[in-house]
Parts: structure tokens; sequence; C-alpha cells
């Protein structure tokens, strides 16, 4: 993958950390400033700015998992008219991210169209990978944040006094599961479709998609019993594992070689994507056009890029979850 080397971009398969014996591995963030309602510091010490109207944008593409868990937030928190919404091309070819028209980065950095001139911007001499989402200041000009599990906890409570949205997808309570479930789905589902479509030998694909339906096998029988993964309420490991689930039959099984079952083989996980789906402001975060067209024009993946037709997919059906106790949203 092309990336950045010293503020430079350069073309082809330079990101070869990425690949370690066949198998791989995501690069860390490096970005990781917080926004808090007041400016304090974040969590855990992070500096910090104020919560603004119109001062912070999401940079993001509906292709990319990570970066529709932010746009769903975003949604869910009734953000629209608080944090802007910049949507990059679904097509990541040798120049990255890019914009089909030049967008506006505030007026430092004025206008751009690749997506790596945000982190030019931030650090003339950052070397690594350029991804979304990015959540850009556009007064300052430079990135807040760019890992997108401190996104969403953000978006989960900064901007609550500008909104009066009480909706808490992190609730205290709560936090000890939601985080038990974070690390598992992560590693085998979330990041696990990239490392069975990624992987370069037999014996890391084996691995990789060996433990990815393990994960899912697990899921299906938990959710068989609870309407969502930390009980009775939807909360932030619903969102994030949402993600991976609605890109899986039209991605993942094809492109990334993940094929033993679809999703919609699963009667439990099927119908608590499609309740998910459901829910108020989540279908407006997926676009399963510019899905399909992104990773089937991956060249490595799929060299002809054509996009195949189907499958034809309805996640409006009606599902069977109301069978199940649940409570909705936690609330502050």
């Amino acid at each position: 993958m092309p990336q950045l080397v010293e503020g430079k971009w350069v073309k082809g398969d330079v990101a070869a950390s990425e690949m370690k014996g066949g198998a791989f591995h995501r690069e860390p963030t490096r970005f990781h400033r917080w926004i808090t309602p007041d400016g304090r510091p974040g969590p855990e010490g992070q500096e910090a700015l104020p919560a603004e109207a119109g001062r912070f944008r999401l940079f993001v593409s509906y292709l990319c998992p990570w970066a529709s868990r932010t746009i769903a937030f975003r949604n869910l928190k009734g953000l629209q008219d608080i944090v802007g919404l910049t949507v990059s091309n679904p097509e990541l070819g040798e120049d990255g991210w890019v914009y089909d028209e030049p967008v506006d980065a505030g007026a430092r950095v004025g206008k751009i169209r690749f997506h790596h001139e945000l982190y030019v911007a931030s650090d003339p001499t950052y070397t690594g990978k350029v991804s979304v989402p990015v959540l850009w200041d556009m007064r300052e000009g430079r990135i807040v944040n760019n890992e997108s599990a401190d996104i969403i906890r953000i978006l989960n409570s900064a901007f609550d006094g500008l909104t009066g949205n009480r909706l808490d997808f992190y609730p205290e309570a709560l936090r000890a599961e939601i985080d038990r479930w974070n690390g598992p789905i992560y590693e085998r589902v979330n990041n696990g479709v990239y490392r069975s479509g990624f992987a370069k030998t037999q014996g890391a694909y084996d691995e990789a998609v060996a433990s990815l339906f393990g994960m899912l096998d697990e899921l299906e029988a938990h959710l068989a019993d609870n309407r969502y993964l930390a009980g009775e309420h939807l909360t932030e490991a619903d969102i994030r594992l949402f993600v991976t689930l609605v890109r899986f039959d039209a991605a993942y099984h094809g492109a990334f070689k993940c094929n033993i079952r679809r999703i919609e083989d699963y009667p439990a996980l099927s119908n608590y994507l499609r309740e998910i789906y459901q829910w108020p402001g989540i279908r407006e975060s997926v676009r399963i056009d510019h899905i399909k067209r992104g990773y089937y024009g991956i060249v490595h993946i799929n060299p002809t890029r054509i996009v195949p037709a189907g499958p034809l997919l309805d996640f409006d059906r009606p599902h069977d979850r109301a069978r199940l106790p649940g409570l909705g949203v936690a609330e502050i």
C-alpha cells in the first residue's frame, strides 16, 4: 500500500510493515487528542479541546467499517448539525483516499483533494499509513483523533450539552461487559476479515479464517438468547460488531475469501443485523454500493476490479429480536 514517508506521498507497496510472515498486522493510529464538554483532559489524561458546534468535521469513507462506526454514532447522537461530514471516493488506489471535488479543510489548510493532505498539515514529517476516519479541527487545521474507537466515545458524550441527547452507548454499569466483547470482536471479527483477506500464505489464511468463524459461532450462540451483546441495552459493542456484519455477505464473503458461511446462514446473527440496521440513523450510515466498489476495487485482491452483481440483500426484512427482552439504549 502507498503511504506517507517524511511528509511525502510514496506510491507502490510501501507499507510492508503491515505484513509479518505472510500475516496481516494493522498499524496503530497516531493521533489521540480528545474533545470534552469544557476542554478538560480526556478519560486517560489526553490533551483535549472544548466541544463547539461547527468546529469539528469527520472525514470518512462509506467503504471503511472503522469510519462507518463514527458515521453511525454521529447519527445516533443527533450530531448532524454539530459535527460536519466529508465523504471520500470509495475506490482506494495509488493516491490513497481521494475526494471527488476539492473539499474545505478550514482557513489554515484551505481546499484539499487527497486525504493525506490532512496528515501532512497535522505533522509535516509524518511517516506511516493514512487512514479514515479522521476527526478534524477546522479552526486549528489539524487532526484531533484518527482512532475510531476513541472517536465514537468522544461523540458519545462530548457534545451532549449542545444537543441535550441523553443516549449513552458506553454506560458505566455495562463497561466491563462491553469491553469484554470489544476485545475478541476486534481481533477475531473486525480485524479478522482483513487478516483472512490480506493473508499471503495458506497458513496465515487458514488460522485467520478459522478464528473468524469460531468467533461468529460463539456470537450466534450468545445472541440466540440475548437481545444485544451486553444484555438488554444496545451499546457501542453492538455498533462495532454491526459494521463488519453488514459488509460480510456483500464483500468479505467473496473478496476476502471469508466463505465458510454467510451471515445469512446464521439465524440469530442475521436477525440481529437487521434489527440494528433498522435503528433510526443506522441505515443512513451504510452504502452497499460504496462497499462493493471499494473492496472489489482492491487490485491485489481482485485484479479485474469487476464488481459482482450480487448478492441481493434486504436488511429491511422483518426480524425476530422482539422475542427477547430489550430496553433500548441506556440514558445518562
